[in-house]
This record gives structure tokens, C-alpha cells and sequence, in this order.
């Protein structure tokens, strides 16, 4: 998403070919992306876009996976606690990840990851 909302020509060709009421995005990244606006202008655009995309939110059970798997994960593959809840959230919805950060996401199990385009 930082790409499409940078103006990335092959993020903005992927998201054309996706129906935007087909994503869902975590809470937590739609809360990073807002933090990301340095004005109220930004943040109205970028609310005003991610209109028609679907929040979601783990249930208490995929944080508690999560805080198990973080305690294991986050020495030895450097996944951040964001990065394990995003995770635990799409293994919880039985959704793939379309993300560039395979590094941090490899080891969650059960995590399908793809990286949506090609980037230059």
C-alpha cells in the first residue's frame, strides 16, 4: 500500500486489476498509513480511498497465537510485533500476504506470501 499511495507505476497497474472491495487490510495498517499523512489533506484522501477496502481485526485467539509465535520469531527472523499480528491475521482468515517484507514473514507458519508485482 505505501507503494500505491507513492505513485508507484507497477503498484498502481496491480491495483487496477484488483477490485478494491476485494482487499482487506489490518486495522494496524490502516492506522500506520494515517500516521503516515502529514496533513489533514493527505488523511482525507487517503480515507476517501481506502473507502471501499475491508478493515479486519484478529480475534483475542490469533493475538494469542501470535504473542506464542513472537516469542519465538522475533530474535531470530527480526518479525516485529505489527509484522506478527498482520501475519496471524491473514493465517487466521486463511488469506495470502501480498508484501515485499518476506524477511520478516517467512517463518510465521501457514503464512502464503506473495509479492504482487515486480519491482525495478
Amino acid at each position: 500500500m505505501i507503494d500505491v499511495l507513492r505513485g508507484y507505476d507497477p503498484a498502481l497497474e496491480w491495483l487496477r486489476e484488483v477490485p478494491l472491495s476485494s482487499i482487506c487490510l489490518p486495522g494496524f495498517v490502516v492506522m500506520e498509513l494515517l500516521q503516515g499523512c502529514s496533513n489533514k489533506g493527505e488523511q482525507d484522501v487517503l480515507q476517501r480511498e481506502l473507502q471501499p477496502v475491508q478493515v479486519v481485526w484478529p480475534q483475542p485467539e490469533t493475538c494469542d497465537r501470535a504473542l506464542r509465535q513472537f516469542s519465538f520469531l522475533h530474535l531470530s527472523h527480526g518479525t516485529g510485533v505489527l509484522d506478527m499480528l498482520i501475519g496471524a491475521l491473514a493465517v487466521e482468515l486463511n488469506l495470502p500476504l501480498h508484501t515485499f517484507n518476506t524477511k520478516h514473514y517467512r517463518a510465521i507458519p501457514g503464512l502464503e506470501l506473495i509479492q504482487p508485482y515486480e519491482r525495478s
